[in-house]
């Protein structure tokens, strides 16, 4: 099984993941519209830093899911 594959079937089953997954492409969308523009004020640039840290937080939360998971398929 790929990774693409264990995120749809953690998607379905996993409520967790479930979530994480709504919050990053969120935050995502957030962030290309934040870089769709020409200039940021002070405060959008903190914000996108902000939500790019986030952003981040749950990505690598989600692929330590993937490893789990497959930690524990291999087993």
């Amino acid at each position: 099984m790929n990774d693409t594959e264990i995120e749809e079937l953690l998607k379905e089953q996993n409520e967790e993941y479930g979530k994480l997954a709504v919050e990053h492409k969120k935050f995502k969308e957030i962030l290309a519209e934040l870089n769709r523009k020409k200039y940021l004020t002070t405060e959008e640039e903190m914000e996108k830093k902000k939500i790019q840290k986030q952003k981040l937080v749950k990505k690598d939360r989600m692929a330590e899911m993937i490893r789990e998971y497959k930690k524990s398929k291999s087993n």
